[in-house]
C-alpha cells in the first residue's frame, strides 16, 4: 500500500475515533474527565453547570461561528 492510502487510513480511523468521542452523553464526559482530574467539589460543581447550563453565546463567540462555518463551506469573508 502506498504512503498515501496508509496515511488515508489513519486519517478515516482518527476521524471515527473523533466521532465516537463526540457522540458521548455529558454524564460519560463528567465521568471521563473526572477519572482523569483531581479537583475540589466547588470545582467540579462549577464545570457540571457550565457543562449543563452553559452561558449564552457572546458577540465574540457568535462571529468566531459564522466564521468556521462560512470558511467550511468555502465562502470567502
Amino acid at each position: 500500500m502506498s504512503g498515501t492510502g496508509r496515511a488515508l487510513q489513519k486519517r478515516t480511523h482518527l476521524d471515527a475515533e473523533s466521532n465516537r468521542k463526540l457522540e458521548r452523553t455529558p454524564a460519560e464526559w463528567i465521568i471521563e474527565a473526572r477519572e482523569r482530574a483531581v479537583l475540589p467539589a466547588t470545582d467540579w460543581q462549577t464545570f457540571r453547570d457550565a457543562l449543563f447550563s452553559p452561558p449564552a453565546p457572546n458577540t465574540a463567540l457568535k462571529r468566531a461561528a459564522r466564521r468556521y462555518r462560512e470558511q467550511r463551506s468555502g465562502h470567502a469573508f
